[in-house]
């Protein structure tokens, strides 16, 4: 008897494009979420179970384009197929929804507090991140989390996600040399995980602090031998006034 599989009348990830083509208007909707990819690949070198998707299209109905968020991460997943990495993410290839969709908001409003956050709620996507450069009155960084279909909003920075195992925030540092506000993944004690140029700069100023306190030890220690010396200088000085006045110094022990 035949065995009917409806999977296998399904386009696959190779058969559907990766993104939706759109150009993006600010070059932070490509640099912020890579960075992220960037260090979830330092925080979990041997992790093979996670993956951070950057503009990639995730297709959820056969009959229905695309969605297509700044970045996406998906857990329980593998992290490449193999070394042409994935096309795009399909849901009815991976089934695994995205636990987090994070959406950079450009010059451009297309819907991050309204149409689409309704249509990552609808699909069930855990947390819903949204950074707004441009606001001022507002805060910038928006993480919401889905509780009975609705998003409820966090108001910390960071915000720790327990699903994840990690914090997501905002906080000035520095990335392919850029100094500005960035997102940060952040361990449990708020410490945020940083960035390559980051961590070479802490690097050196540890490295020069030891030069400084191993000099300042030097010089300590130079000075103590001084003083050692001067003292005994002193004592032989004394010793000597001891002598001629007829009086054993040793004596006085």
């Amino acid at each position: 008897m035949l065995e009917y599989n409806p999977l296998a009348c399904l386009p696959s990830s190779e058969e559907l494009p990766d993104s939706d083509d759109t150009p993006v208007d600010n070059e932070l909707q490509d640099l912020i979420p890579g960075l992220l990819k960037a260090l979830l690949a330092i925080a979990w070198p041997e992790r093979m179970d996670w993956y951070f998707g950057v503009d990639m299209g995730i297709y959820y109905d056969p009959d229905l384009p695309a969605i297509v968020p700044d970045g996406f991460l998906s857990l329980g997943v593998e992290r490449f197929y193999d070394e042409n990495l994935r096309p795009s993410y399909v849901l009815w290839e991976e089934n695994k929804l995205p636990i987090l969709v994070l959406e950079v908001v450009s010059k451009t409003y297309r819907g991050e507090y309204s149409t689409k956050k309704a249509e990552y709620a609808r699909l069930g996507i855990l947390y819903y991140v949204v950074y707004n450069p441009f606001r001022r009155r507002k805060p910038r960084l928006e993480v919401s989390k889905l509780v009975n279909n609705v998003y409820e909003l966090h108001n910390d920075n960071p915000v720790w996600l327990p699903e994840i195992g990690l914090g997501i925030g905002i906080e000035r540092g520095t990335y392919l040399g850029i100094p500005r506000e960035w997102m940060y993944w952040y361990n449990q004690q708020g410490e945020k995980l940083l960035t390559p140029e980051e961590d070479a700069k802490l690097a050196k100023q540890e490295t020069q602090q030891a030069k400084q306190e191993a000099q300042q030890a030097k010089q300590e220690a130079q000075q103590a031998q001084q003083e050692a010396q001067q003292a005994q200088r002193r004592a032989e000085l004394l010793a000597q006034q001891l002598r001629s006045l007829g009086i054993d110094p040793d004596s006085l022990i």
